[in-house]
């Protein structure tokens, strides 16, 4: 069975941070590619980062600069790292990892499993 739990989520004040994690279970890790999604109140659901299969990473434009998603190959764990943060970036935070042949890093239907996601809250 696989399984996808964040964990790292929280409550931070503008210009803060905080560091996600996503511990993956029940499948090859390395063989997958992987992603963090949000969606926020009455949104759509967002892409914000991805990592491919050799590692390049992609990122939404409203996060370049300010976050960086890595992995942990050993650990079978995917982060997050997120700094400066803004109150747009308010959301609940979901991992993915997909393994379809057409890889489109932040699109959702790339994605075969997903985490219940973790709530992130900015305030000013």
């Amino acid at each position: 069975q696989v399984q996808l739990v964040e964990s790292g989520g929280g409550s931070v004040q503008v210009g803060g941070s905080l560091r996600l994690s996503c511990a993956v279970s029940g499948l090859t890790y390395s063989s997958y590619y992987m992603a963090w999604f949000r969606q926020a109140s009455g949104k759509e659901r967002e892409g914000v980062a991805a990592i491919g299969r050799d590692g390049r990473a992609s990122y939404a434009d409203s996060v370049k600069g300010r976050f960086t998603t890595s992995k942990d190959n050993d650990k079978n764990t995917l982060y997050l790292q997120m700094n400066s943060l803004k109150p747009e970036d308010t959301a609940m935070y979901s991992c993915a990892i997909g393994s379809k042949p057409l890889y489109r890093p932040l699109t959702p239907g790339s994605y075969n499993y997903w985490g219940q996601g973790t709530q992130v809250t900015v305030s000013s």
